[in-house]
């Protein structure tokens, strides 16, 4: 896995979405895997919950990452967590079909071996 990230702004905050182990562990338990989960984010009209559940997933890790990079910068205020539903509005403010797209570029561009066949 690469680490790659897409970006989202809402309401000023720029927030990073990251796929990693972490990430596809927590699509997998949920869904049985992340072929099943693509699956539904990928059909031409992308299940809304299944957006929902991998953006606060991917948001959340990129969350976790950005107060652990900075707990020891001065003055520093950590990030709380996104629940789903502040989700949903993030994807009702940007689309469903942009937040597909972002969702699952983001794992494309995370899963993507530089080996070559």
């Amino acid at each position: 896995m690469k680490n790659e990230k897409a970006n989202i702004t809402y309401k000023g905050v720029e927030y990073d979405l990251i796929f990693n182990l972490n990430v596809m562990e927590d699509i997998q338990e949920e869904y049985g895997s992340v072929e099943a989960w693509g699956d539904l984010t990928e059909a031409e009209e992308p299940n809304a919950k299944a957006i929902k559940y991998g953006l606060t997933a991917m948001l959340n890790e990129g969350i976790d990452i950005y107060n652990e990079e900075h707990e020891k910068d001065e003055g520093f205020k950590a990030r709380a967590f996104l629940n789903t539903k502040q989700v949903g509005r993030i994807i009702s403010e940007i689309g469903l079909i942009e937040a597909a797209k972002t969702l699952n570029k983001t794992v494309i561009d995370s899963t993507k071996s530089d080996e070559k066949n």
